[in-house]
């Protein structure tokens, strides 16, 4: 029998396979930053004195700025000055700042922006109070110069406020806040025509130091900026900080640990000039060295039109300064001319000018981009000193685009001055005039206007366009530019003015122009940007 063949058979073991669950592993611990703590905490209390006190700020700075130009006239008749020495003392008050503006901004990258704001107040006020025991001419300009060394260390004000406010609020606040340099030019002008023809310009000084004074005191309520504690390796100030603040505003701080790198290298004046900032530094200088030119142009300008009263040469015998055993020269309305009550009248209603222009430009900072709004103003700026813009046909536009703001101050003066005077007007020729005309008024409110608005909105621009690392650099640079402008300023509104009304506004225009084009170029955009901490 054969035998049964048989398969092949395979055993396959099959083994149970242990698909055993990984062992846990730890989970990382969260941490936030800075920025995220400033942005959960949000909008409160302390950012309500925040805005306050580093707000005010502004009122100092502006009442030491503005002061000269109350004074001036003062100073002309008390030393028989000539033109460019009151024109120098504005130049030397900006050179002391533009040589601190760098210093003050180095040191307080490196050292802390709040220490650098006390020293620049304490600074101040002392040169300030000493200014008004100046027994001559040259210790004037010497302690004045030492104010503006002084005054430079305020823009630290403006640093810590945008540091603390959270993105979406800074393009709100950070434009109100010049609110309070308005105040302070308000509050100077009003005092000068109380203080100075009763107890004279020296009172004036020592009052006008008394808002820096306060706000010494005051300092103690506002922290050091938390970005620069962490940048520095401080974290467990800045923690502090934070906490402080989030139990102010009745909110809470983000879960986690706070981190930030430690930024060995920072104040450092080659970072500006980066690869990655350099255009934007060249055009930022190039805007604050023209808008700082145009805006005290446009402050000493009315100051010198007030204090000539537009009639130099023209005044009667009987309104003309007499003083007996001085030169015919010295007699001159000219030389020696002090404000009337209707002087300070105007000079407070073209201030008021800076008014109109703050809603809305706390509209349209937010509206539109921080380039596109800046250089809309600026092409306003140009376009109201020279007139309406050129024809769009070939034809060539009329030829008195440049001279329009005189057309219309003749205008104004034609209901009250008579045609003849109306047309010499028109022609730059206002030496008949007694008194500010409606259209004189009109013409420094707005120009004051558009030109402050440019100001304050390069103003915020440069604060949030550089990094923490060298923010305060890029302001102090910035600064110390804008004062060269300031610098030259003087001498266009009180010294070419007296010769050439129309070659003083042809380059103030030429100025905003060029403004305008740098700002159309700027390439980096900041609105709803948060502020950078690192390059």
């Amino acid at each position: 029998m054969a035998a049964k063949r048989t398969e092949p058979v395979t055993i396959i073991s099959l083994r149970e396979l242990s698909l055993g669950t990984p062992e846990p592993q730890p989970k990382e611990p969260k941490t936030f930053t800075v920025e995220d703590a400033v942005e959960t905490i949000g909008f409160g209390r302390f950012h309500v004195a925040l805005f306050l006190i580093m707000g005010s700020t502004g009122v100092a700075e502006a009442m030491e700025i503005m002061l000269i130009a109350v004074v001036s006239p003062v100073i002309r008749c008390e030393w028989q000055l000539e033109n460019w020495q009151v024109a120098l003392v504005t130049t030397m008050v900006f050179f002391g700042y533009m040589v601190f503006s760098i210093l003050f901004g180095v040191l307080a990258d490196r050292y802390g922006r709040w220490k650098i704001l006390l020293i620049s107040f304490l600074w101040g006020a002392y040169f300030s109070l000493l200014t008004s025991f100046s027994p001559s001419y040259i210790w004037f300009v010497f302690l004045r110069t030492m104010v503006g060394c002084g005054v430079s260390g305020h823009a630290q004000g403006l640093i810590i406020k945008t540091e603390f406010l959270p993105t979406k609020y800074r393009g709100y606040i950070l434009p109100l806040s010049q609110v309070f340099w308005l105040a302070g030019s308000l509050l100077i002008i009003g005092l000068a025509s109380v203080v100075i023809p009763t107890i004279g310009w020296r009172w004036l000084i020592r009052i006008a130091s008394i808002p820096g004074i306060i706000l010494i005191m005051a300092f103690k309520f506002i922290p050091e900026s938390a970005r620069f504690n962490v940048s520095t390796g401080n974290t467990q100030a800045a923690l502090a900080t934070l906490e402080r603040i989030a139990k102010m505003n009745r909110s809470v701080m983000p879960e986690g640990r706070l981190v930030e790198p430690i930024l060995e290298k920072r104040g450092r004046f080659a970072d500006l000039l980066d690869a990655k900032y350099l255009r934007t530094t060249l055009q930022i200088w190039v805007i604050w060295l023209g808008i700082s030119f145009a805006y005290y142009g446009v402050i000493l300008a009315s100051a010198e039109l007030l204090e000539r009263d537009l009639v130099c040469g023209s005044r009667s015998e009987s309104e003309a300064v007499e003083t007996a055993g001085v030169s015919e020269e010295s007699q001159s309305p000219c030389r020696c001319h002090m404000f009337a009550p209707s002087d300070y009248r105007t000079m407070i209603i073209s201030t008021i000018g800076e008014i109109a222009r703050v809603e809305t430009e706390v509209c349209s900072s937010e509206g539109l981009s921080r380039t596109l709004w800046r250089n809309r103003i600026e092409g306003l700026s140009q376009t109201f000193a020279l007139g309406p813009p050129k024809q769009a046909s070939r034809e060539a536009a009329p030829p008195w685009g440049t001279w329009s703001p005189w057309v219309c101050i003749g205008i104004c003066n034609a209901l009250k001055s008579g045609p003849q005077k109306a047309l010499r007007a028109a022609s730059g020729n206002f030496s008949h005039f007694r008194s500010p005309s409606a259209g004189l008024i009109g013409f420094l409110f707005m120009l004051r206007a558009l030109v402050a608005a440019n100001f304050n909105t390069i103003y915020i621009y440069t604060a949030e366009v550089y990094p923490t690392t060298m923010r305060a650099l890029g302001m102090g640079t910035s600064g110390s530019l804008c004062r060269i402008g300031a610098m030259v300023a003087p001498f266009i509104s009180q010294v070419l003015m007296s010769a050439s009304f129309l070659g003083a506004l042809c380059l103030f225009s030429s100025v905003c122009v060029v403004c305008a084009i740098s700002a159309f170029t700027l390439p980096i955009e900041t609105k709803g940007r948060a502020l950078q901490q690192i390059k």
